[in-house]
């Protein structure tokens, strides 16, 4: 009697019980036709052509200036308060603001914004004033948390100044006792988007103080 080896047979793999595959095929973007430039590029060139082998862009300096400035706000480093801990810790790995171009600087003469986080005192606002007068224009000021915003708890102490807009002028309010590292992000979006526009219209919005 001839005994002959079993022929294997190997199911058919289904890949679509997977869940990584689902998801794949659920959320997977593609390209729509000729979208070799992206969506940044094409607002940052003035023009476009193409032609075999690459592509050739045209723009002004002014426009890539003003392009590199809304994507690399540096801010000058330095804190008051307890608000001041929140933000370290939006600039720390954890939320990693990095990526949106922001790097914190140690001289206010390379920065253009500055974050008044925390109390801002009558003996501290010469030196705040100051340090915001070293800045290079343009120039940026968002004001985190209530007690910069218009004094806080302390509003009423006779050493407290009731809000950090009587000293320089502020663009984004970031609202909060402290303001969690998500608010003050959010905040930064919003000055990108001012940052945008005072490059169309050469104007600066500024955004209605909180009541005195």
């Amino acid at each position: 009697m001839e005994i002959t080896a079993p022929t294997p047979k190997i199911p058919t793999p289904t890949w679509e019980e997977f869940k990584d595959l689902q998801e794949w095929k659920t959320h997977h973007q593609e390209r729509t036709d000729g979208g070799k430039i992206s969506e940044a590029a094409e607002s940052l060139f003035e023009k476009i052509e193409n032609f075999p082998g690459g592509w050739l862009a045209v723009s002004s300096t002014e426009k890539v200036f003003n392009w590199a400035r809304k994507s690399s706000i540096w801010p000058v480093t330095f804190g008051l308060a307890c608000c001041a801990i929140e933000m370290m810790a939006t600039f720390a790995s954890r939320f990693d603001v990095e990526r949106f171009g922001m790097v914190t600087w140690a001289s206010p003469r390379h920065s253009d914004l500055m974050i008044v986080s925390g109390t801002v005192t009558i003996k501290m606002a010469p030196m705040l004033k100051r340090i915001y007068d070293q800045m290079p224009d343009p120039k940026w000021c968002i004001s985190m948390g209530s007690c910069a915003n218009s004094g806080g708890p302390f509003r009423h102490g006779y050493h407290v100044v009731k809000g950090v807009d009587r000293v320089v002028p502020v663009d984004v309010y970031v609202p909060g006792c402290p303001p969690t590292p998500e608010s003050l992000m959010y905040g930064i979006l919003k000055l990108q988007e001012q940052v945008a526009e005072f490059q169309k219209t050469g104007r600066r919005q500024r955004l209605a103080p909180p009541d005195q």
